[in-house]
């Protein structure tokens, strides 16, 4: 019996499918173990989103030929991509397997060991229009399963390569989708997360059919034993007012919406090639605050991208500020070979992308905490997922819906079996800077 092992890079999409090519191992009969240990198949599922992303890609390649010179060695994904021709010259690697060609790991793998001939299974991924199916039944996060929908993307940001590794957009089939959450939801799933390269966009390449991404939200809903669904990240200029009221007569839907953001100044929004404005972005965040109670608005924010000046960044600031976010997420901009902004004059220092990067996280933190103090004393239910010890009492910990993480007090014999398990009670009191304690009468169900 042969072993394998995985190794993923990247975004929840590429997790997604390592874990799919994962679940094919293992129903062709491999044994799956860790990736530093001895194995006779090698799995890289490769991340190109920056230049820091593919020399990382390589050096996991080149890792595991260390582990096993004589194991088979598996480029996958977006680096492979992007790559071009000379990583199938590598050394270090046996099969190339691009985008949309996961799904046929398992006679690729059996060739290999047939003829022992380095192959390449690439496609000219810019021309695809087929969605690839790939499925999974169960995952590693044990409480919250992740489900691809949608994969490329039509956007073309200027800092952005991802349109050039995943193609244009691509829409799973509806019933697909609805037969993995059933499945999931079999095995003990209670909640799930829609993700995609560009989730917004689903169903736009479905020509003829009237399915977007709130008929999959409404199909999904009607699952049995589904209680909790989420979304990945979302396009500003999806929240419309129909949209919002629909979402809010959706009770399973968690009010926590992401909403790419980038920047905070209309001058570096067009330069980085978004499709809306400050003034757009604040109106749809007022969208969803009508239409839900203190949702909680996470966003991305790149700092220092081509030709930001201090002007810019103080604008970015004072908009982050006003818009009042739960979460950010903060990135120095990288750049990456291949698209427009690497060619952009006047790049900015790393030395004031650093000091920039470190007043937005501190203005984040300051955001988050008014948020979570913001729910004290208010009835909340959260799904249990781990244990944690604090001050030499053993609490188990979950989130809201709104993604607050609480932690709940529970005796030895009720902890053994709380896991995926929801509690409800009184948001009391801060345990730590990022959990608060759920009141001790809570009820579990």
């Amino acid at each position: 019996m042969r072993k394998a092992a995985l190794h993923n890079l990247g975004c929840k999409v590429n997790a997604y499918e390592t874990e799919a090519m994962q679940q094919l191992l293992e129903a062709a009969g491999y044994t799956i173990v860790d990736f530093e240990e001895t194995a006779d198949v090698y799995i890289v599922n490769t991340c190109s989103v920056t230049n820091t992303a593919d020399k990382k890609s390589r050096q996991m390649l080149h890792r595991a030929r260390s582990r096993n010179p004589e194991a088979v060695v598996v480029a996958a994904g977006c680096y492979v991509q992007a790559a071009g021709p000379g990583l199938s010259e590598d050394a270090a690697v046996d099969l190339v397997v691009g985008n949309n060609k996961k799904g046929e790991l398992i006679p690729l793998l059996e060739e290999y060991f047939r003829t022992r001939r380095a192959s390449c299974a690439k496609l000219d991924i810019s021309s695809v229009q087929e969605y690839e199916s790939l499925q999974i039944d169960r995952t590693a996060e044990h409480t919250r399963a992740f489900i691809k929908i949608q994969d490329g993307c039509n956007q073309f940001c200027s800092y952005c390569i991802i349109p050039y590794t995943r193609g244009r957009i691509r829409s799973r089939d509806i019933q697909d989708i609805e037969r993995e959450v059933q499945r999931l939801a079999a095995n003990g799933y209670h909640e799930v997360v829609l993700t995609g390269i560009h989730l917004s966009s689903y169903g736009l390449d479905l020509a003829g059919k009237e399915t977007g991404l709130l008929t999959v939200l409404q199909r999904i809903h009607g699952i049995r034993g589904i209680e909790r669904i989420r979304l990945g990240s979302l396009e500003p200029r999806l929240i419309t007012e129909e949209f919002a009221a629909a979402l809010s007569r959706l009770p399973k839907l968690c009010p926590h919406f992401h909403l790419s953001l980038q920047s905070g100044c209309d001058e570096t929004l067009k330069r980085m090639n978004r499709h809306y404005t400050c003034e757009d972005y604040l109106a749809r965040c007022g969208i969803l605050r009508r239409y839900f109670e203190r949702p909680a608005i996470t966003t991305d924010v790149i700092v220092g991208f081509a030709g930001e000046t201090e002007e810019e960044f103080e604008a970015t600031k004072a908009f982050l500020q006003q818009v009042g976010f739960y979460e950010m997420h903060v990135f120095k901009y990288s750049r990456r070979a291949g698209t427009r902004a690497d060619k952009m004059p006047d790049q900015v220092p790393e030395p004031v992308k650093t000091r920039r990067s470190g007043e937005l996280l501190s203005l984040g933190n300051q955001m988050s905490g008014a948020y979570r103090q913001g729910v004290l004393g208010q009835e909340k239910e959260i799904l249990l997922e781990e244990p944690v010890e604090i001050n030499g009492r053993c609490y188990m910990t979950g989130y809201t819906k709104e993604y607050v993480r609480a932690a709940v007090l529970l005796d030895e014999t009720r902890r053994k079996n709380a896991k995926n398990c929801f509690v409800s009670g009184i948001m009391k009191e801060f345990l730590t800077d990022d959990l608060i304690y759920l009141a001790e009468n809570a009820s579990l169900g």
